[in-house]
C-alpha cells in the first residue's frame, strides 16, 4: 500500500479527478495507486476546501445507497 506524502502531485491531482468522478469507484483508485477508501477520503479531506469535502462525501455516500438499491 503506497503512502500519501510518497505521491507526486500529478498523482494526487488524478486521484482527485478520478475519486470526484462519479464512474470511478474506490476499488478501481486502489487498485491504479495502492490506496484504500480510507486513504482516499483522507486525501480528499486534505486537498479539497471544507464545503467541498463535505459536498463530495454526501454524493459518494448518496450514490453508493441508490447502487445497493439496484443491485
Amino acid at each position: 500500500m503506497q503512502k500519501i506524502s510518497d505521491l507526486s502531485p500529478e498523482h494526487i491531482s488524478d486521484i482527485v479527478h478520478m475519486a470526484l468522478s462519479d464512474h470511478v469507484s474506490f476499488a478501481t483508485i486502489q487498485a491504479e495507486y495502492g490506496l484504500g477508501e480510507k486513504d482516499v477520503k483522507a486525501l480528499m479531506r486534505d486537498t479539497l476546501k471544507a464545503g467541498s469535502y463535505k459536498t463530495w462525501r454526501k454524493r459518494v455516500r448518496d450514490f453508493g445507497d441508490r447502487r445497493e438499491t439496484y443491485k
